[in-house]
């Protein structure tokens, strides 16, 4: 017993040495609520207005919006372009050989992205929170950005306007012989055109958005999975009192 004991603290031990070996920036949690109709809806605008240009959701149609309490109208005025059509799937309008000109690589599908991004930090929703509002420049990218999530990532800050401009201040840490530069900070250098308080609730919306997006049936899942739950557990009790009755005079 003595061993086992001893074995399973040693394998922690090294479980948790490796996770502190890796680095990281340690995922926030999201804001997540696929039932908050009106962060869905500015979610789903900002993702149309910010996300879009580059990324596509090529397996989620327009009018699939109208589950979070929107009309083909509103869809029509408020979030699409032109050409579009509320039938029409969300594709993004960049060419993918101008994007993997500029970018490296072609953006990914988002239609899936929160469901895709879980890890041992969080849900994919908690990366994407993190990621989206840990950008800050970097005159040595291509881009001109990095971000602290996803340290030389190829994207440049999107949402920039609305944050402004920080800086990441980093404190020297010395840890087995080695010296880290450790997170501490953000300086603000110029600011958006939000508050950081309203910037953080902006990407909870798209963040949010992104969660229901993967999987747009999950509310009408949970709904019909408790009363699916309420059935069984009725017709189980049912069931033994049944069984009771046939046996009661069985000896």
């Amino acid at each position: 017993m003595k061993k086992l004991i001893l074995t399973l603290v040693t394998a922690f031990g090294l479980v948790a040495g490796a996770h502190a070996s890796g680095g990281g920036m340690a995922w926030d949690k999201a804001p997540v609520n696929v039932s908050d109709q009106a962060s869905l809806q500015n979610g789903a605008k900002l993702f149309v207005n910010y996300c879009l240009n580059c990324h596509s959701a090529a397996f989620m149609r327009f009018n699939r919006l109208k589950d979070i309490g929107l009309t083909d109208q509103q869809i029509k005025d408020n979030l699409l372009f032109t050409t579009d059509k509320v039938g029409d799937t969300m594709k993004a309008a960049i060419d993918p050989l101008q994007a993997k000109a500029w970018f490296g690589a072609n953006p990914p599908d988002l239609t899936v992205i929160a469901r895709s991004r879980a890890g041992s930090g969080g849900t994919g929703a908690d990366y994407l929170y993190t990621f989206l509002r840990t950008f800050y420049r970097d005159d040595t990218k291509a881009t001109g950005w990095n971000n602290l999530a996803f340290p030389s990532v190829g994207m440049p800050h999107a949402l920039w306007q609305l944050q402004g401009d920080r800086k990441p201040i980093f404190e020297e840490r010395t840890a087995h012989g080695q010296t880290e530069h450790v997170f501490k900070a953000w300086e603000q250098v110029s600011p958006g055109s939000m508050s950081p308080q309203q910037f953080d609730q902006a990407v909870g919306d798209l963040v949010n958005y992104l969660q229901w997006m993967g999987e747009p049936a999950q509310n009408t899942r949970v709904r019909i999975g408790v009363w699916v739950l309420a059935f069984l557990g009725l017709f189980t009790f049912i069931a033994w009192r049944l069984n009771a009755a046939f046996w009661k005079d069985v000896k």
